[in-house]
């Protein structure tokens, strides 16, 4: 069974170019707001305290763009794991329109580090057992 962290965004003035479509880094923050969202809401780890000692840097990015998104639509954007490591998350993502067709779609990893008090020292750091628990409730399990 897969489970999706689910969120809908409206396109506003803010996220579109001169032309009314979404400005291509208005996505990525889309995206990071998700996954923001992601760790809050369903990891019970929002971004608030956790960057008090640690952070979920993202080290790796792919993104496609399939499709324009246009404002005053509706994206429903999806986000699920597709590997958990160590200190690391695998995730793939979703941004649908109104009619269910891919705007954006891609991968991104997250690296749990930690850093000292004086935040000159960054380092990987793994995920405890409960929160492994918790994102492996977002994992995609494809079978044939």
């Amino acid at each position: 069974m897969s489970n999706y962290f689910i969120k809908q965004e409206k396109i506003r003035f803010q996220h579109v170019d001169y032309a009314g479509i979404v400005f291509y880094p208005r996505f990525l923050e889309m995206l990071n707001c998700l996954v923001e969202d992601w760790f809050e809401e369903a990891l019970d780890r929002p971004f608030s305290k956790m960057h008090e000692t640690n952070g979920i840097p993202t080290v790796d990015l792919k993104v496609q763009f399939k499709k324009a998104a246009r404002l005053g639509e509706i994206l429903t954007k999806k986000l699920w794991v597709k590997n958990l490591g160590g200190a690391s998350v695998l995730c793939g993502f979703l941004f649908e329109d109104e009619n269910g067709k891919t705007c954006l779609e891609g991968e991104v990893t997250l690296v749990n580090v930690a850093f000292t008090e004086d935040r000159n020292t960054i380092k990987a750091e793994p995920f405890n057992e409960e929160m492994k628990n918790k994102i492996k409730n977002y994992e995609l399990r494809i079978t044939d």
